[in-house]
């Protein structure tokens, strides 16, 4: 397939789409912030008691927080923290993922039993508990949140690529490659991944979200790095400080809203994704809407006996 192809049948779903808007949108906000910001957070101020969580206004189109900032700008220049930690812990969880689960489905037996195993004992254990224990014990920084987060997020796309390539590898010309003396990683590089490569296209998109909200998280916790201004930072500012006392809705809901944002696009991509790797999922969605129908049909207009 194709770029132009791609793109073709990319456009026809709606939620691509939409989502793939939605993402350019908080990408561009991200990247041009210094032009797309009013102010700069790290610029030092000179705030009275009048500035503290002042109401939406022309000058503060999205009011202030309890340091008197801008807190439009704080959004736009959080974006970057959440979207430098989603995409490359995303990463990490999909090459530790495709990895494990690409040599577990084709080697079988031993190895796969092995790396199985350690994937099993991963899912049992609650990831959000020991990333918060990891961070806790570690230095709060960017980069250890990117690593825990990549690092503990790889067992779901594990388990899915295994399936895929339990699939693929019996196939009947990977028999054939076998058969004329092909090596492992020959088939693993030519006929395998190729396969393999857009559910973990697709695993990537939905991963970046999950990333991102697990950052989110840790951030609102108070377990994000102090010096670097993200989303969930500027909700645990907001509900420690007093915001919801002082009536300060738009400390809330500004930094809620980019997170639901970003993760909303990630997954409608990750749909549109789906629906244009996998043609059987189209097919699928079409003759079950079609059954829905028919049944429909058959309940409000009944059909004739037949004698």
């Amino acid at each position: 397939m194709t770029l132009r192809n791609f793109w073709d049948n990319f456009r026809r779903s709606r939620m691509g789409v939409v989502g793939l808007v939605m993402l350019i949108v908080v990408v561009g906000a991200a990247v041009f912030a210094p032009w797309l910001a009013p102010y700069d957070p790290q610029a030092p101020l000179r705030v009275t008691i009048d500035d503290i969580y002042a109401p939406p206004t022309a000058a503060h189109w999205f009011g202030t927080d309890d340091a008197g900032r801008d807190v439009f700008s704080n959004f736009i220049y959080g974006s970057r923290v959440s979207l430098i930690v989603g995409f490359f812990a995303s990463f990490i969880s999909i090459a530790i993922g495709g990895t494990v689960g690409i040599v577990a489905g084709f080697y079988g037996g031993r190895v796969e039993n092995f790396l199985m195993r350690i994937t099993d004992i991963m899912l049992v254990i609650p990831d959000l508990p020991l990333m918060v224990v990891l961070v806790a014990l570690t230095k709060p920084s960017l980069t250890n949140i990117i690593l825990v987060i990549g690092l503990l997020g790889w067992t779901g796309s594990a388990r899915l690529v295994r399936a895929q390539t339990l699939a693929v590898k019996e196939r009947k010309f990977v028999v054939r490659a076998r058969a004329i003396g092909a090596g492992n990683l020959h088939i693993i590089r030519h006929h395998i991944l190729p396969l393999v490569m857009p559910i973990i296209v697709v695993n990537t998109v939905l991963v970046i979200s999950l990333a991102i909200l697990n950052e989110s998280t840790l951030s609102f916790l108070g377990l994000s790095d102090p010096t670097s201004l993200s989303w969930g930072q500027m909700l645990n500012y907001a509900f420690t400080r007093g915001a919801m006392s002082a009536g300060a809705w738009w400390a809330l809901v500004v930094p809620g809203f980019g997170i639901v944002w970003a993760v909303l696009a990630c997954t409608l991509i990750g749909q549109g994704l789906e629906q244009v790797l996998n043609p059987r999922l189209e097919a699928h969605h079409l003759s079950v809407g079609k059954q829905m129908v028919a049944r429909i049909v058959g309940s409000v207009v009944p059909l004739p006996k037949r004698d």
